[in-house]
């Protein structure tokens, strides 16, 4: 029987790419679905969040997805090119024009109901926390490629979906709240909330009990 969770990210968290660079390996390995939900970045969600933070947060931040990036064996910049959200000149609040961050949702969004979003999120992961260029050159094109999408037809997808994408990225985050949460990455089974990528061991602890097999 196959288990089904749903993972809550966004396109602007190094911890979301870490839990589905480690999920990803174990859909293929054994009986588990993974649904991706994505939901924009906390400061889009919540404007004042960072600013409103402890700044010894942001230090233990840099400190921490650093060290669990080598821990993991995965690519980590702290200065993605370019950052999908666009800041203020403090850095801890949204411009007000948002160029990328709504339309790389979008287009994860649409991987997913392509088959291929976890797979997409994680090859976009690895683009943008490696400090490429990733919006140069064809490179999304390449990630969709490498997850067995076509990126034309993930294009044509979102301008075809217009604002119902919109609803759906919102509708997520609602869902992500009302799971008892509000963080990515979120991890939901069943009704309950796995926050963070430091929840994997308990999360595949907890699937196990709930039958998850090998292939």
């Amino acid at each position: 029987m196959t288990v089904s969770i749903d993972l809550y990210v966004s396109y602007r968290s190094p911890y979301s790419f870490f839990m589905a660079a480690r999920l990803r390996p174990l859909t293929e390995s054994h009986d588990l679905r993974v649904v991706m939900r994505p939901v924009l970045p906390l400061i889009l969600r919540y404007p004042d969040a960072l600013a409103d933070q402890n700044p010894a947060l942001g230090r233990y931040f840099e400190i921490d997805v650093a060290r669990t990036a080598a821990f993991l064996g995965l690519p980590y910049t702290a200065a993605p090119d370019p950052d999908p959200v666009a800041t203020d000149e403090s850095g801890l609040r949204p411009a007000a024009d948002q160029p990328v961050i709504h339309r790389i949702t979008r287009l994860g969004l649409a991987a997913e109901k392509r088959g291929g979003g976890l797979r997409f999120y994680e090859e976009y992961g690895r683009l943008l926390w490696a400090g490429e260029a990733w919006i140069e050159d064809g490179r999304l094109a390449g990630a969709a490629a490498r997850a067995g999408l076509d990126f034309a037809v993930l294009e044509t997808d979102i301008a075809a979906n217009g604002t119902a994408d919109g609803a759906e990225i919102e509708e997520n985050a609602r869902a992500l709240e009302a799971s008892g949460h509000w963080g990515t990455p979120t991890c939901v089974l069943e009704g309950e909330p796995f926050f963070g990528q430091d929840r994997y061991d308990q999360l595949v602890w907890r699937l196990e009990q709930r039958g998850l097999r090998q292939r």
